[in-house]
């Protein structure tokens, strides 16, 4: 059975699509060097859309005032512009309510995008720029260290990450957090007071890297002006110690932090990205695994939520749980040395 994979990588290559949600423009070029917050291209779109309905507006059939409207499909019109003109003693005529461009006509109508609105897409990683898609983004070629979590509020920067953890299962408070630490990523534990948040957006921080939220905080970490990624969710959870061990070893390095929100259908997680020197190009990401004894998983359900382990063995054949369930599953041995049996559903590789 084919497993999901969390990275949590020391050193590995990532490529990375970053592509427009309507054709625009890309503003970068082939193998041109770019950070996590520049712009590698750019859009415009419509903010709303506006119908004419000429035929009733000129008191004509739909086939009528298909002859009478003046603009086609494409055309950019300006406010007060003639879209449609009936001829007679007296003129009559339908005008464009504002600046903006035909989207549509027929039916004796015309559809009007109106309000345009610019799109700029970052890069949300930083690296080499190792392929270009014409009006659509590119492919970005990254190399280094890089841990993803399970959460991310949708935002991202770039900095300097200061660890304030030095164990797993800390808790990062408010008065930790002063006017010294501006600008920089914060490494930080368990956060369950509100104070925590609000204090990072006033200094302001770049950013804020943790092991878990409590569950009440999550609109307001929603709304944060800066980055934030859960490596292990929401609770009170230690970090995961592949994740604690990887971040506390590079503290005092640059990190891009792109915490855009997990989606299994896109194969997007929140991730902290640490750019680093090498000498060749290292082995890729693998984005899939084959579930197989010797591999590192982390458990996604409880009881055993967010905890890392071994698979010692897997099973052949369904087996029944008290829940009543039926699922194929595997023994994993954790990291305190307690053998549990998880289904595979719940199971993910870390690599």
């Amino acid at each position: 059975m084919l497993a999901p994979v969390v990275h949590i990588l020391p050193l590995t290559t990532l490529r990375r699509e970053r592509l427009l949600p309507v054709p625009g423009r890309v503003t970068v070029r082939m193998d041109q060097r770019v950070s996590a917050t520049d712009v590698v291209a750019e859009a415009h779109f419509a903010r709303q859309h506006v119908l004419l309905d000429v035929a009733r507006l000129l008191g004509v059939s739909a086939d009528i005032a298909r002859k009478l409207i003046v603009v086609k499909e494409g055309d950019e019109v300006t406010e007060g512009q003639v879209i449609a003109e009936k001829p007679g003693l007296i003129a009559q005529t339908v005008k464009a309510p504002q600046n903006g461009r035909v989207a549509l006509t027929g039916g004796g109508r015309v559809l009007l995008e109106v309000g345009k609105s610019a799109f700029e897409l970052r890069a949300g990683v930083p690296g080499v720029i190792s392929r270009i898609e014409s009006e659509r983004g590119v492919e970005i070629t990254f190399h280094g260290a890089v841990v993803q979590g399970v959460w991310g509020n949708g935002r991202m920067d770039m900095g300097i990450m200061h660890s304030l953890l030095k164990l797993p299962e800390d808790v990062l408070s408010s008065d930790m957090l002063d006017v010294s630490l501006r600008g920089f990523i914060i490494l930080g534990g368990h956060v369950n007071q509100a104070a925590v948040l609000q204090n990072a957006a006033e200094i302001p921080l770049r950013g804020l890297i943790l092991s878990s939220l409590a569950p009440a905080l999550l609109p307001l970490a929603a709304q944060l002006p800066l980055p934030l990624l859960l490596t292990d969710g929401f609770g009170h959870r230690p970090m995961n110690a592949a994740a604690f061990k990887l971040l506390t070893s590079n503290a005092k390095r640059d990190v891009a932090l792109n915490a855009e929100p997990y989606d299994r259908y896109r194969g997007t997680r929140p991730e902290a990205l640490i750019p680093l020197p090498v000498a060749q190009e290292p082995p890729p990401a693998r984005e899939m695994e084959v579930f197989a004894p010797g591999l590192q998983v982390r458990i996604c359900r409880a009881p055993h939520l967010g905890a890392l382990g071994t698979i010692v063995r897997v099973r052949e054949e369904a087996v029944l749980f008290p829940s009543g369930l039926r699922a194929l599953a595997a023994e994993i041995r954790l990291e305190n040395g307690e053998q549990t049996l998880a289904p595979l559903i719940n199971l993910e590789v870390v690599g």
